[in-house]
Parts: C-alpha cells; structure tokens; sequence
C-alpha cells in the first residue's frame, strides 16, 4: 500500500514526499526563496497541515534519478559496482543475491525503517536436515536475544532448503533464526525486494530496473 502522509508534517519532507527535492535540498530551496505557503516565503523547520498551500517557483525539472539492480556475488562486502550509486541496505558477506542501487536518497527512509513492512524474500540452504516442525517455528516468530521476530512465510523446498519472506530486516535475522532452532546456514541468496526480483541475474552483474516494475516500486513506497 502507498505511504499516505501524516500531518502536521515539516516542510522539508512534505517536499522530499512530493518529489521536489530531497530533504536537505528542500531546505535550500527555502533558503532561496522558492518555496510558499499560503502564498508568504516559507522557513526551513516549518511544519504544515494538510489544508495549507505549498507552491515551488522553480523553472528546473525535477531530478531524474537511477535505479539499478545488482546480484552481489557471495563472498564480498556489499558496495555499489556503480559510481555515484549506493546500496540501499545490504547483504553481509557470506550471503548473496538482490542488492538495490540508486542517487535517491528518498527511498532508504522508506524501505528501511522497522515502522514499514516490506516484503524481502530469501532461498536458504542449510548444513543439517529441516525438522518436520521447522517450518512452523520459523514462521510464527523466533526469539533472538529479547526480541520476538514478526510472523512470517516459510516454505519448505527440500530436506536442506527452504524459502522465506520477511517483513523486517535485523542484522543476520535470518542466521540468528535458525541458530535459535538449531540449525546452521549454508547459503543465503536474497531474490526479491517487494516487487524487484533477482530473475536470471548472474553473480556481479546489474541492469535498470524496468519502467512497469520501478513504476509500482516507488508507488508502493509513496513515490
């Protein structure tokens, strides 16, 4: 579902929201002059209600952003292969798959922040045989520390591997899951972020996402 905004709501990021700027650019166009609410200058830290008039006099497009996606290869560090491009969360080293790399500073907010429940979807193979109750414990919750993790889908591909999509994303969660039920990862590929999947994607290499797929990305996220 597309993030509605929550009023009263500082203007920078009702700006970043409508895609003007992001946010910290949003405050320089206050700071020059370009931005009205109900018709008088506005200042930077301002909050607005739903009903006010925001207006933008600005003659220049606004920013044509890029966004790729990237099969991290097993055994390096998550990076952007891509200059001026940046990961947008990660993958630890001993796993692979899906990474997103984009210039658009708005969406790391959105897909990353705990509050939000995107999906991420996850193929893990294990060193010891799934019990017959694993699937069952891993998708109605595990706990790691003192943290209960969310309800979540499981599926069950063979004696060794299994298929999860996650609506949260704790450091190694998925690792931490199966250590709590006593069971080791052997590989972990992620192959789908929301609606961008890994495809035929091989091991290094990236393409643009798609116009119909970035489309209903960035629609999802409120974009």
């Amino acid at each position: 579902m597309p993030i509605e905004p929550t009023y009263p709501m500082r203007i920078n990021r009702y700006l970043a929201w409508k895609k003007y700027a992001t946010r910290r650019g949003a405050d320089k166009l206050i700071e020059a002059g370009l931005v009205l609410v109900n018709g008088r200058g506005a200042k930077i830290g301002e909050v607005i209600n739903e009903k006010d008039q925001v207006a933008v006099r600005q003659t220049k497009k606004p920013k044509a952003y890029t966004y790729v996606a990237y099969h991290k290869p097993r055994g390096t560090i998550t990076h952007s292969p891509i200059p001026n491009l940046f990961p947008v969360g990660r993958l630890d080293k001993d796993s692979s798959g899906l990474l997103l790399l984009t210039d658009d500073g708005r969406i790391t907010d959105r897909l990353l922040n705990p509050d939000h429940t995107h999906e991420k979807e996850y193929v893990v193979t294990t060193r010891e045989p799934l019990r017959s109750n694993f699937v069952r414990q891993m998708s109605s919750g595990v706990v790691i520390d003192d943290y209960t993790t969310r309800l979540c889908q499981v599926e069950s591909i063979n004696d060794y591997t299994f298929r999860i999509t996650l609506t949260e994303g704790k450091k190694h969660q998925i690792r931490q899951m199966c250590a709590a039920l006593s069971v080791t990862v052997n590989e972990l590929t992620r192959l789908r972020i929301m609606n961008i999947r890994l495809g035929q994607l091989t091991a290094g290499s990236h393409r643009p996402l798609t116009t119909p797929e970035l489309s209903t990305f960035l629609k999802s996220l409120g974009l």
